[in-house]
């Protein structure tokens, strides 16, 4: 029998508190939605360790009924970009600093925006509730829009072991 391959979607802004590890919920929620098997991670390009998300993202994200309570930030590394098959920025600067840092993953690196009718993915740290959800709303779209232009899974490129 044939192993299942699965898709290893990376998501990446500032610090990751807010909007990537929203995208990474929204991707994982919707993949476990459609029976497809998608791994995902986030990051930010600070480097920031160790932080929760911030308490808005975590609030808005739990209307929808997905849980943010438990993430932890974490910086981009080596190993983030080598595991990732596509890397989803937020910003243009995201998408320069991880190609000057990691040229070899040129390639892997995506504006997540594009695949929602954005340039880019506005943050929402230091605004009220409503911008959250606007950010939260445009992730939702973005990500969908995405995995929904995937191959079917059977054509990934990664086995599950």
């Amino acid at each position: 029998m044939q192993a299942m391959k699965s898709y290893h979607l990376a998501f990446v802004c500032t610090a990751n508190i807010c909007r990537s590890p929203m995208a990474e919920a929204w991707a994982r929620h919707y993949g476990s939605e459609r029976d497809w098997p998608i791994e995902v991670r986030s990051a930010g390009i600070m480097g920031l360790v160790g932080h929760p998300a911030d308490p808005l993202a975590v609030k808005v994200m739990s209307e929808v009924d997905i849980d943010l309570s438990a993430h932890k930030s974490r910086g981009v590394d080596d190993e983030f970009m080598d595991w990732a098959d596509h890397v989803l920025v937020m910003e243009m600067r995201h998408a320069t600093i991880l190609r000057q840092r990691f040229p070899e993953s040129d390639g892997k690196v995506l504006m997540l925006g594009n695949f929602g009718g954005l340039v880019e993915v506005p943050d929402p740290i230091g605004g009220w509730r409503w911008r959250f959800r606007k950010s939260r709303d445009q992730l939702q779209r973005c990500v969908v829009n995405f995995i929904d232009q995937l191959p079917p899974p059977a054509h990934a490129g990664r086995s599950i072991t």
